[in-house]
């Protein structure tokens, strides 16, 4: 009887282990994901230190510039810092505050927004063959139209990282 008293304890404390690892959120830390919308398979999982910076590139072939959108990781969040669309041919791009960010998207010209602080948890990105769009994760390019496949959908999350989710990414 005492055996089982033990093995029933140590089960117990075991799983209250594991439950404080996977919940316990790791401040300074933020958990991306990237993952196929259809079939749920993880493309890329990475726990970065807060501050550090995500980078997309796409072209929009609808007015032919390059885009970049620049973030960066903060608390669990995925932070917008700039919108830049860039002209190929190299006509530099005008400068625009971040209240005409909306509008600029759709109107063309090449711009260059910068001091954005637009917070996301959640983006999902229909895919195109034409605009080849690409996240940057520190070394790590991945390309959205291979990994999914045209008309495909890609989910980013950003959250914050618990210690599980530290503890993997530190052993990597």
């Amino acid at each position: 009887m005492r055996r089982a008293l033990e093995i029933l304890a140590f089960t117990l404390i075991s799983l209250l282990v594991l439950w404080l690892v996977s919940a316990v959120a790791r401040p300074g830390y933020t958990r991306l994901a990237l993952t196929d919308a259809e079939t749920g398979r993880k493309i890329l999982v990475a726990v970065l230190r807060d501050g550090e910076p995500v980078v997309l590139t796409w072209h929009n072939s609808i007015f032919d510039l390059d885009v970049t959108e620049e973030f960066i990781v903060e608390r669990g969040r995925l932070i917008q810092t700039s919108v830049t669309f860039a002209d190929p041919r190299g006509v530099p791009p005008m400068p625009a505050s971040p209240q005409d960010l909306d509008d600029l998207y759709h109107t063309g010209g090449a711009f260059a927004v910068r001091g954005l602080a637009k917070p996301f948890e959640r983006i999902v990105y229909r895919v195109g063959e034409i605009g080849k769009p690409k996240l940057r994760v520190r070394e790590r390019v991945v390309e959205f139209e291979p990994a999914v496949g045209f008309g495909g959908r890609i989910v980013l999350t950003a959250q914050a990282a618990n210690l599980s989710d530290w503890l993997i990414a530190s052993s990597q």
